[in-house]
């Protein structure tokens, strides 16, 4: 299992904006520059983040990002929900963490998948933007 370049990448690039949190607008291309990546892949990245409520984008001048709440408000669930979609990280198991096996078997797997896709979700919940920085 493995989460994508989304991931890692949104995630370097809001702790650096939870680093930067009440200093006004950050540039996409300063936090392009400081963590090594495209600012064409960024601005993907940022679409979903914007989209998702977790980031303010201002125009102009002196435009850029900023995180829309505080870093200690934002779970590493939201990110990672805001750029991959709602976890499933089974193929038998959905979104909602309810068995959806095509076989719709009792092979006994399904229970421990099941556990294991909970505590990865509750990790991630209590898991604060603010604990990373």
């Amino acid at each position: 299992m493995k989460f994508s370049t989304k991931t890692t990448y949104g995630l370097r690039s809001m702790i650096n904006l939870a680093k930067k949190f009440g200093q006004g607008s950050v540039p996409l291309s300063m936090i392009a520059r400081e963590e090594d990546i495209s600012q064409k892949y960024l601005e993907r990245l940022f679409s979903k983040l914007k989209k998702s409520n977790l980031i303010f984008a201002e125009k102009g001048t002196n435009g850029g990002y900023t995180l829309a709440q505080k870093p200690e408000k934002i779970s590493i669930l939201e990110i990672v929900n805001a750029l991959e979609g709602k976890l499933s990280l089974f193929h038998c198991l959905s979104e909602n963490e309810d068995v959806a096996c095509n076989l719709k078997c009792n092979c006994g797997a399904t229970e421990v998948l099941l556990k294991v896709q909970q505590a990865i979700n509750d990790t991630l919940k209590k898991t604060k933007l603010s604990d990373l920085v």
